[in-house]
C-alpha cells in the first residue's frame, strides 16, 4: 500500500503542551491521524515501539535526560520511522547533528502549514524511497532469471516518490524565496542533493541490470571526443571544490572516433566523480586524452586516499568498496558499470593505486577515426 492510499499515523513528541494542542489539529486538517502526543525522550521511545507510528515530529529540545536528537538516534537504532526535526531556531551545528541520525526533515517554529505539509510529504516519500531501494539493492545482489523485469519495474515504481520529494522541495523554496528573495534554504539543498543521489544510484542499478542481461546495444557514430571531455568536465564543476584543481590535455585536437557517445559519457562522469569523491583533500585531477595504435585512450589521475592492492582485485566486482573510504558515500556500481561499458567497446581498463598517494585509471577503446589514423 502507498503513502497515499493510507491514514498517515504521526507521533507527536513537543515539551510545550501548548504548541502540541495547536499542532494536533492543522495535522488533522491536512488528514492525518494523531497517534499520541509525548514529552519526553523516553516516553517518545517506548510509544514508539508500542504504536509503530508512520511518522515522528520530534522537538529537539524536549523533557527528560536525552534531547530530540538522541531519542531519535535510539529510535533509528530498533525502528524504522522516519523523524522530522521541530525545533525554534536551526543553528549548523545542530542541523549536522541532527542529519547524522538519518533526519527526513526540519520544521522551524511557528509551524506555516504550507510548509509543514510539504515537508512531511517528502519525509514520507524519501522514506518510502529508501525502503524500496534497499530492496532493490538486495535484488541487484542476487542471481535470478527474472531479476532483470523485476528491476526495471522497481525502477519504475521508485520513481514516483522521487517525484513527490522533486515536487514538494521545490514548493518549498518556492515558499522561501518569496518571503526571502535572493537567500538560499540548506534544508531545501539537502533534499535536492538527495533526490540527486537517489536517482544517480537507481541510474546505476538498471544500467548494469541491463549489461548483465545484455541487453545494452553498442551506438556507434562518428563523435569529436575532445568536446565530449570538455562536456562532461564542465557538467561535473558543482561538485569540484576550491581545493581541487581539474586538468584537460588533448594531445590530438580535435580527436575523432567512432564511439558510443551515451556510454562514454557514463564512464568518464563515473571516472571522473570518483577522482574527485576520492579526494577529499583535494589535489590535482586530470584528465587525458590521446591516440595509440587505432586506440582512444583515456587516462584519469587524482591525488587522494588511494586503494590497497586487495581490492584493486576485485574493483569492478558489484557492492565492493574500499576498506579506506570511511564515510564517503558510494555504491559499489560504478566502476562495475564502467567496465561493461569497456568491454562493450572491445576495449581494456586497467588501473594503478597505492594509498594516500592517488590513482590512474587507463582506459583503451579501438576506433575508426578518419583525422587520427
Amino acid at each position: 500500500m502507498s503513502i497515499a492510499e493510507k491514514s498517515i499515523n504521526i507521533l507527536i513528541v513537543e515539551d510545550e503542551l501548548l504548541i502540541a494542542k495547536n499542532l494536533s489539529p492543522k495535522l488533522e486538517k491536512l488528514g492525518y491521524q494523531i497517534a499520541d502526543i509525548v514529552s519526553s525522550g523516553a516516553d517518545a521511545i517506548q510509544r514508539a515501539r508500542e504504536l509503530r507510528p508512520d511518522l515522528i515530529l520530534m522537538d529537539i529540545v524536549i523533557k527528560g535526560d536525552i534531547d530530540g536528537i538522541e531519542t531519535a538516534a535510539i529510535i533509528n537504532q530498533e525502528l524504522d520511522i522516519p523523524i522530522i526535526y521541530t525545533t525554534a531556531y536551526a543553528d549548523d551545528a545542530t542541523l549536522q547533528r541532527a542529519e547524522n541520525t538519518g533526519s527526513y526533515g526540519y520544521l522551524l517554529k511557528p509551524f506555516k502549514e504550507r510548509e509543514m505539509h510539504a515537508t512531511i510529504k517528502i519525509a514520507l516519500s524519501k522514506h518510502q524511497e529508501a525502503v524500496s531501494l534497499k530492496n532493490l539493492m538486495a535484488l541487484a545482489a542476487e542471481k535470478s532469471e527474472n531479476r532483470s523485469r523485476f528491476i526495471s519495474m522497481a525502477y519504475h515504481d521508485l520513481n514516483t516518490p522521487l517525484t513527490t520529494i522533486q515536487l514538494s522541495a521545490e514548493m518549498l523554496e518556492d515558499s522561501d524565496l518569496q518571503r526571502n528573495p535572493g537567500t538560499s534554504n540548506k534544508n531545501v539543498d539537502r533534499i535536492k542533493r538527495a533526490v540527486s543521489n537517489m536517482s544517480g544510484l537507481l541510474e546505476d542499478i538498471l544500467m548494469l541490470s541491463k549489461a548483465e542481461s545484455g541487453k545494452i546495444s553498442l551506438n556507434l557514430n562518428p563523435i569529436n571526443a575532445t568536446d565530449l571531455c570538455n562536456s562532461i568536465l564542465e557538467e561535473l564543476q558543482p561538485i569540484v571544490t576550491d581545493k581541487h584543481l581539474i586538468h584537460f590535455r588533448s594531445h590530438t585536437n580535435p580527436l575523432h572516433a567512432n564511439l558510443d557517445a551515451k556510454l562514454l559519457h557514463h564512464l568518464l562522469t563515473n571516472l571522473l566523480s570518483n577522482a574527485i569523491k576520492y579526494s577529499p583533500n583535494g589535489g590535482k585531477v586530470s584528465l587525458d586524452l590521446s591516440c595509440e595504435n587505432q586506440q582512444i585512450i583515456l587516462c584519469v589521475r587524482d591525488e587522494g586516499i588511494g586503494m590497497t592492492p586487495e581490492y584493486q582485485g576485485k574493483l569492478f566486482q558489484q557492492f565492493e568498496r574500499g576498506a579506506n573510504v570511511g564515510k564517503i558515500k558510494g555504491s559499489g556500481l560504478g566502476l562495475c558499470i564502467v567496465k561493461h561499458i569497456v568491454d562493450l567497446h572491445g576495449g581494456t581498463i586497467s588501473v594503478e593505486s597505492a594509498i594516500d598517494k592517488g590513482t590512474t585509471f587507463i582506459v583503451a577503446l579501438p576506433f575508426c577515426g578518419d583525422d587520427n589514423s
